[in-house]
């Protein structure tokens, strides 16, 4: 089991968390409360200077540590997968720009076809940005999600999908990103996040917990403890693979997004050096 975290130098917070800051105050406040690292979210970034939020990041010592997120590759329209791979290597432009070495990808899926056909098109999507993310210094993060998501999300639903998906890509700069809400579930889970780790793969760990009951499949997580995941044992299934990045913390909660944010903050940091 791993130990108690001692301080918050592995925290690393999704703008999406709080998502009703824009990206200015989630900077602001993030560097405030002593949190080192930040995963941003596309939304916030839209029709924004980036040379201009970059300085902010840099004047706040925030580390970039990823951009979230590419992605949804899938599709029975042949242009509709053009424009996933077209919005794909904007992200890779803006991943760039704001410094971040690792772009999520939310691999997609389409209920009008098999689940094998999207997961065709997702390593077609793939192979088609990488050379740009290579030019690029950017890495490219599979996230496997929860079965649910299947339907419509993410046609990649286990992490042993997602190792055999970055095995066969064969690139150094494609890998997996571990998400406990997706992932906790799956008896496989600790050997496949050792083989992930072998294959120098495992690039990302998001946490968060599943509430019993959800009251909503995708905005209804909840803070670390409030749930039923044992983050603590997984992370150390993570940590134990001599993985040395963020604990990075994804919640999606439409109460919490209704609560004060600073006050939340201090919920998370809280939940974080004690349930995490």
């Amino acid at each position: 089991m791993a130990s108690q975290l001692k301080d918050l130098s592995k925290l690393c917070l999704h703008t999406m968390t709080t998502r009703p800051w824009n990206i200015e105050e989630c900077i602001r406040n993030y560097a405030a409360a002593g949190i080192p690292a930040i995963t941003i979210w596309r939304n916030v970034i839209e029709k924004k200077n980036l040379k201009e939020i970059r300085k902010q990041l840099e004047e706040s010592n925030l580390e970039v540590v990823s951009l979230c997120r590419g992605g949804f590759f899938p599709s029975v329209n042949r242009e509709k997968r053009q424009i996933a791979v077209d919005d794909n290597l904007l992200a890779i432009e803006q991943a760039s720009a704001l410094g971040a070495p690792l772009i999520v990808l939310v691999c997609g899926a389409d209920g009008e076809q098999s689940l094998f056909k999207s997961r065709e098109q997702i390593i077609q999507g793939i192979l088609r940005v990488i050379p740009d993310a290579e030019r690029e210094g950017i890495k490219l993060a599979i996230e496997p999600l929860h079965p649910m998501y299947a339907g419509d999300r993410s046609a990649v639903n286990t992490i042993r999908q997602a190792n055999e998906m970055a095995e066969i890509i064969n690139s150094p700069v494609v890998g997996v990103a571990v998400d406990v809400y997706h992932l906790w579930w799956d008896p496989d889970l600790e050997s496949e996040i050792n083989r992930c780790a072998a294959n120098h793969h495992l690039f990302a760990f998001h946490v968060c917990d599943w509430k019993v009951p959800t009251l909503d499949f995708l905005n209804d997580r909840g803070l670390m403890g409030e749930g039923c995941i044992d983050i603590p044992r997984i992370r150390s299934w993570i940590e134990n693979t001599g993985f040395n990045g963020y604990n990075e913390v994804e919640i999606f909660s439409d109460i919490y997004w209704k609560t004060d944010q600073s006050a939340y903050l201090e919920k998370i940091k809280q939940s974080y050096l004690t349930k995490t």
